[in-house]
């Protein structure tokens, strides 16, 4: 054994040092940015207000969104969208001491020291967008700058040009604002060039991030050759056999003459791997009644449930076909039965109209979740008021007359409740001999008065109020009085016609109704109110 010490594996342990608690905010700016070039990076990024609102803490989700303007003050640039993220860096302070040895060799010395931490920083990993620009001296290009600047007296001046039609102009003649180094190149391509007026959309490509292609083509991509019925001719198209292939119900046209007798292929071959119990159940509901709207449908089972059925994508096609048109539009029907030739299916129509004053927009999905799952709304909620909550759930697609579930009306004539409303539709004296594609069974007459007064009742009790049997009378007596005018045109197939066929804009459709509601109201009170002056009029006589 030799005495002789090997190199040395003693190792010396760093010592601990306490990380200072000053937190900075990093930027990732995706360029060369000098010390004396600081701010105008930062008056890119939207100016130092700009960032501090992204940077806080509590920012929203649209706050924290950086836009990098590499041409700031031209409003047809588009940016490069920035994300802020979370991270655990931290911020170190490097010095280099330069010594110079006897020898005349220069050693550096360097020292590095935690200044703080980086708890946020700025990322800016997405692509450009294409870029164009415009001629500026366009009047449409100075518009838009003079609506940057609030500049008053240019809007009001501007005014619509003459068209010249000078569409297509001589190659030779290049914009102002044109790369001297381009027009050379392009003087040597003769002919005329496009000088259409063009202005660029707000954005070009939703492709965000890069694709590593490898400049190869998708390997899940097979080619398939495609020939056209009526030339006969024979051409190649791509097709990607790993897309996701959705089901959906099968969809008709109201004046297809046959009926689907049960799921397509596509469908079938996929039952396995619908839940078996839930199918059951909705074919129970099917048997029991033919034509079914969604939600009142889904309103048969549970959350969970319900979930299920969502997520499955394979149950509903399996259950029933739909029409695409007509007065059974956008219901789930069971399949070989076709309502278009049983006069009792009349009480399955479909009738909507829109709330113009609901609102469209709706609450995030991730909103809604979270909503749903805060331990408040779990602590608040009681046992009772969950059941109260899921009771109202279950009715939401009956109209009562009485109470109001919901601020849109989508119902089946069977799903009506409303004493007057189901003796309406009930009546079997003006039915039609064949099932119209607007009407359905019902005569024109017939199913506008039901429309009336469901219309009436509907949004009465959007206005806080029930509306009585003499009020719908009296709205049913003045259209009765008015001459009607049959219109005699013939739907196309594909329109968005979800009111059986709705032929005038549901938003005058609404706003007609709104005018109709006011002028009832107003001549209700009026004649009220002769009622009872007639009779404080008639008490002086008396009491002589």
């Amino acid at each position: 054994m030799s005495d002789e010490a090997g190199p040395s594996t003693i190792r010396s342990e760093a010592s601990e040092r306490s990380l200072p608690s000053t937190p900075f905010y990093s930027i990732e700016y995706p360029g060369y940015v000098k010390p004396e070039s600081v701010p105008s990076a930062v008056s890119n990024l939207g100016g130092p207000s700009r960032l501090d609102t992204a940077f806080k803490r509590t920012a929203a989700k649209n706050e924290a969104l950086l836009e990098l303007n590499l041409r700031p003050g031209n409003p047809f640039a588009h940016p490069i969208p920035g994300d802020i993220v979370s991270t655990n860096n931290i911020l170190l302070k490097v010095v280099r001491r330069k010594r110079r040895h006897p020898d005349g060799e220069c050693v550096g010395e360097f020292t590095a020291e935690a200044v703080g931490i980086i708890p946020k920083t700025a990322r800016f990993r997405s692509m450009a967008d294409y870029q164009f620009q415009p001629d500026m001296n366009d009047p449409l290009a100075q518009l838009r700058l003079a609506m940057d600047r609030m500049d008053v007296d240019a809007i009001r001046q501007y005014s619509i040009s003459e068209e010249k039609e000078d569409y297509v102009v001589p190659g030779s003649i290049h914009p102002p604002e044109l790369d001297p180094a381009l027009t050379e190149q392009s003087e040597q391509a003769s002919g005329p060039r496009s000088n259409l007026r063009l202005f660029p959309p707000p954005l070009f490509s939703r492709q965000n991030v890069p694709q590593n292609y490898n400049f190869k083509p998708n390997p899940a991509s097979i080619v398939t050759s495609l020939v056209n019925e009526e030339t006969g001719e024979e051409r190649k198209r791509l097709i990607n056999k790993g897309r996701w292939k959705g089901y959906g119900p099968m969809t008709i046209s109201f004046n297809d003459p046959n009926v689907p007798e049960g799921p397509p292929p596509t469908v079938e071959n996929v039952r396995t791997q619908a839940n078996s119990e839930l199918l059951n159940r909705i074919l129970e509901f099917m048997n029991e009644r033919p034509v079914w709207t969604r939600a009142a449908l889904y309103n048969q089972f549970s959350p969970a449930e319900l979930r299920e059925i969502h997520n499955s994508k394979v149950i509903m096609p399996l259950s029933g076909y739909m029409f695409s048109d007509g007065p059974w539009r956008d219901a789930m029907i069971r399949f070989k039965y076709d309502p278009r030739k049983e006069s009792d299916a009349r009480i399955y129509q479909r009738i909507y109209f829109r709330n113009a004053n609901h609102p469209v927009a709706r609450a995030s999905v991730v909103a809604r979740r979270q909503e749903g799952r805060s331990a408040a709304t779990y602590i608040n909620r009681s046992i009772e008021q969950e059941e109260s909550f899921e009771a109202d759930r279950r009715k939401s697609h009956i109209f009562d007359g009485n109470t109001l579930t919901k601020e849109t009306a989508a119902f089946q004539l069977c799903d009506i409740h409303d004493p007057m409303l189901k003796e309406m539709i009930e009546d079997d004296e003006n039915l039609r001999e064949v099932c119209d594609e607007r009407d359905g069974w019902y005569s024109t007459q017939a199913l506008e008065r039901i429309k009336t007064v469901l219309r009436h009742k509907f949004f009465s009790l959007l206005q806080g109020y029930v509306a009585t049997e003499e009020e719908c009378e009296a709205l049913l007596g003045q259209d009765a009085g008015k001459s009607q005018t049959t219109r005699i045109k013939r739907l196309k197939f594909g329109k968005h016609n979800m009111a059986k066929g709705a032929l005038r804009p549901e938003d005058a459709a609404a706003a007609r109704l709104q005018a109709t509601l006011d002028r009832n109201a107003r001549t209700l009170l009026a004649n009220r109110r002769e009622m009872y002056g007639g009779r404080s009029s008639q008490t002086p006589d008396n009491s002589r």
